[in-house]
């Protein structure tokens, strides 16, 4: 399983982090070339991140460059080029229909069509960041196959709903709830917005212990110093991981026992439990924790 806890937001005009990125470890890194990048250094932001994946090694680490809006007059160029270079996935920004994302699908089979990549083979991602986009999530989320995960926008959000973010994320609680639904109804991620202030590490902790609550499978980053806070929230306690480990040793011992009834410290296993359980582990490995299948008792 590919897992997104972490998307760190890299300016694609910055050489010096677009050259660097792969060094903190992020799940997934996003070159950005739309709001971070002022208009005259478009054509240069582009070059420097086509370059970068062309030429660069980021490992096991997933490559998403979040391009202009098509409607503009550098979107399509910005599809081509990242094509081009075998970027693993493109993000849509400000998407509020699923015909955002049919038009998308056009540009980048066109583009896979061009420079011989397998058509299919480039991943989508939405960026939902308006009060229609939250309306319309479910069936954004449902309009692709090549759609893997979508990321709710906040900053553009609230300023639709005309007000502003609070520390409590009162503003957004129903904009990401729906988004958590709409992602779970299509099968697909969920990535939490950024938290834009670095020094607040209480607040981020705080933001990103709700988002996991909620069901998001990974918040957006702005700095490195954030991703190992974020992945600390994501982390399984040792009490999870050895209540996860008694739940599938029961499952197991239940099949081979030819039994349906599995009972874990006094309480009825069923499908749902058993989910979490390997999800649990599934994390856990993903941390890079070693899991010894003798069970905790």
């Amino acid at each position: 399983m590919k897992f997104r806890r972490t998307m760190l937001y890299v300016p694609g005009n910055n050489s010096g982090m677009v050259k660097d990125a792969h060094i903190y470890r992020s799940d997934s890194i996003m070159f950005d070339l739309e709001d971070s990048v002022a208009l005259k250094e478009k054509d240069a932001a582009r070059f420097l991140v086509f370059n970068a994946l062309k030429t660069l090694f980021y490992g096991e680490i997933e490559k998403v460059v979040r391009i202009n809006s098509l409607d503009g007059p550098f979107g399509r160029d910005d599809v081509y080029a990242m094509v081009a270079a075998g970027v693993d996935a493109i993000r849509l920004p400000k998407t509020e229909t699923p015909e955002d994302i049919h038009v998308m699908e056009g540009v980048v089979e066109a583009a896979e069509r061009k420079y011989g990549r397998p058509v299919g083979s480039t991943r989508l991602m939405a960026a939902i960041e308006s009060a229609k986009g939250i309306l319309n999530a479910r069936e954004i989320a449902l309009a692709s196959p090549r759609l893997t995960a979508i990321a709710i926008g906040a900053e553009d959000y609230v300023t639709d709903l005309h007000t502003t973010r609070s520390p409590e994320g009162t503003e957004i609680f129903v904009a990401r709830s729906l988004l958590v639904m709409a992602a779970r109804a299509a099968g697909i991620m969920a990535i939490d917005t950024v938290y834009s202030d670095v020094n607040n590490e209480e607040g981020f902790i705080r933001e990103t212990k709700l988002a996991k609550q909620l069901g998001f499978d990974g918040k957006s980053v702005i700095h490195p110093l954030q991703i190992p806070l974020v992945n600390a929230v994501y982390t399984p306690t040792r009490e999870e991981i050895d209540r996860a480990l008694r739940i599938t040793a029961a499952i197991k011992e239940a099949e081979e026992r030819g039994s349906g009834v599995v009972s874990v410290d006094g309480k009825m296993v069923d499908k749902p439990i058993v989910e979490r359980a390997l999800r649990t582990l599934e994390l856990a490995r993903a941390s890079g924790i070693e899991i010894n299948q003798e069970v905790r008792r």
